[in-house]
């Protein structure tokens, strides 16, 4: 039982705190990737027109907006790249920026194709068309 526990914190520690020890770049860089991503994802969706808020009522909308799910595809993609060790120049930074110009253009032009309304139960149709 202790041999167990023992191998277990040993494990731990010897590839990273976190289990993450194919990261290569310091914890600093990935949180300011994460965060450009962000930014350039919103900055991107607003100036591609896409509204800041969903229409209300916030609860039952189904409409895209440049703060959900924008930010949110972005930092997820960005995250399998991180994962797989790609950070290509710059710590990452400049990754984070194409992630989040891509991610504002699949959220404006594709995301209704791969992630459709749910239908009305009423007359069959795509909610909020």
């Amino acid at each position: 039982m202790f041999d167990l526990v023992d191998s277990t914190i040993f494990f731990a520690s010897y590839g990273n705190v976190f289990g993450l020890d194919n990261i290569a770049i310091s914890s600093f860089d990935i949180l300011l990737a994460y965060i450009v991503a962000i930014l350039v994802a919103i900055l991107v969706a607003l100036a591609l027109k896409i509204p800041l808020l969903p229409s209300k009522p916030y609860r039952y909308s189904f409409d895209v907006s440049a703060i959900y799910p924008t930010p949110i595809i972005a930092i997820g993609i960005l995250s399998i790249f991180l994962v797989l060790n790609y950070t290509f120049v710059y710590n990452g930074l400049v990754l984070a920026a194409v992630i989040g110009v891509l991610s504002a253009l699949f959220v404006k032009y594709l995301f209704y194709l791969v992630f459709p309304k749910p239908l009305d139960e009423d007359n069959g149709e795509g909610i909020d068309e």
